[in-house]
């Protein structure tokens, strides 16, 4: 203590030590003051940094999660069993039904042969016009019927045939003539037409089984024009070869699809089809035996969902009765009717993903239009789903597509944002720097 006190004494006795030592102590406080100084401001440019990076760091456009679309399926198609022999051909839906349809889509009861009956006056009515045809004017030559024609009638009427009046002497066109033959069903006038246009009914019939074999109906009889006689037969596949015959010709088209018929001299005629307008039926004959039972030749245009022009349908059903035929043809039109849906794959709208940041903010994917295909049956639909980046976020951006594909037929539809990636706060800013400046 007495040393300190001796030092300080003489620092205060010497001015120039005294002098040195306030400069001393200046420096030091200088230097301190400068220090923190440079503190502050290092501190200041840093926190100003922080900030500065973080409120104008980029962020990026979020990735998507996307849900791929699932199309369910819809019912698969039951068509009925009618009864007796069944075949039918469906054409304008291959795409659908695929190739075989319009051969034969369907059948059941086997594809033996059996008694035509009266649609063997098809074969007699097709011989006939590919020996007479009705020409230009669509009628064809008069037939003037004889006493051998009018004779006729007494003969068939002994046998229980359907019959249509023909006095002597009576006179027709060639296509009357035919119309009766199919409309009416007229035996008489089935050998009657027949026997005029080929001279007699051995030639006839040599001609018809010719006329047979050149049109590759290799599994159809034939005896004689009327179908009485139970060696006229034929297959469920050849006679829907022989009704699309029938159909390509148009005056026997038109002729077939008559549900009753005006001849000069006869009473009104009616068709003896009972299935004739009912669920698009159009023609084609009927064919009926005690020991056989009833047959039908049947065509018909089918209007269904998703396609513009109706399918045209050819079918055939041996052995049955008429009120059932009528029953098991208007069954199985209708169940290929309810097989063809027109359906909504796609509905606009509709979430097929989404978006979050990690800010919170979040927007969808949906569809931007709707989806619509033809389908047939069950037939599976996929879809296929791509996406694009974001680009700018804002609510009805394009961001990708989907195409909806079944069989042949696709449609595509446009994938868009629905709400807007809205840009972080600062708040969040400030309070995230390792998402933002990649820390």
């Amino acid at each position: 203590m007495r040393t300190s006190d001796e030092a300080e004494t003489r620092r205060r006795a010497d001015p120039a030590v005294h002098a040195a030592e306030r400069a001393r102590d200046r420096r030091r406080r200088r230097r301190s003051t400068i220090g923190a100084i440079v503190t502050v401001v290092v501190l200041a440019a840093l926190a100003g940094g922080y900030v500065f990076a973080t409120l104008t760091a980029p962020v990026g456009m979020p990735s998507g999660t996307a849900k791929a679309p699932v199309v369910a399926a819809s019912p698969a198609v039951a068509f009925p069993t009618p009864v007796g022999e069944f075949a039918v051909s469906v054409t304008g839906a291959d795409e659908f039904l695929g190739a075989g349809a319009s051969g034969i889509l369907t059948a059941s009861g086997g594809d033996a042969a059996k008694p035509m009956a009266s649609i063997s006056k098809l074969v007699t009515a097709l011989v006939v016009l590919d020996r007479k045809p009705l020409g230009d004017g669509g009628t064809g030559p008069t037939i003037t019927f004889d006493k051998a024609a009018h004779d006729l009638y007494d003969k068939y009427y002994v046998l229980n045939a359907t019959i249509a009046a023909m006095p002597e002497g009576t006179r027709m066109s060639e296509r009357d003539a035919i119309a009766t033959m199919l409309v009416a069903s007229a035996s008489n006038y089935a050998e009657a037409v027949s026997t005029w246009a080929f001279g007699s009914q051995p030639v006839f019939v040599s001609a018809a089984r010719s006329w047979l074999k050149k049109h590759g109906l290799t599994s159809t009889t034939f005896a004689e024009p009327t179908g009485l006689d139970t060696r006229n037969t034929s297959t469920p596949s050849d006679l829907i070869a022989l009704g699309k015959l029938v159909m390509a010709d148009p005056a026997l088209a038109q002729i077939v699809g008559l549900h009753s018929l005006e001849v000069a001299g006869l009473p009104t005629l009616s068709t003896t089809n009972p299935a004739l307008g009912i669920d698009g039926v159009d023609g084609i004959k009927t064919g009926t035996l005690d020991d056989v039972g009833v047959n039908l030749l049947f065509s018909a245009n089918v209007s269904v969902a998703g396609i513009d022009t109706p399918l045209r349908v050819i079918g055939v059903i041996l052995g049955s009765s008429r009120d059932q035929i009528v029953q098991d043809v208007r069954a199985w039109l209708n169940a290929l009717r309810a097989g063809f849906h027109d359906t909504i794959v796609g509905a606009a709208g509709a979430e097929v993903g989404t978006y979050r940041t990690a800010w919170g903010s979040t927007a969808t994917m949906t569809l931007g239009d709707t989806a619509r295909l033809v389908t047939w049956s069950d037939a599976k639909v996929t879809a296929k789903m791509t996406t694009t980046a974001l680009k700018t976020g804002r609510d009805g951006e394009r961001i990708g597509t989907v195409v909806y594909t079944t069989g042949s037929r696709s449609a595509s539809v446009p994938v868009v944002l629905t709400g807007t990636i809205t840009k972080p706060t600062t708040e969040w800013r400030l309070t995230h720097p390792g998402g933002l400046l990649h820390w």
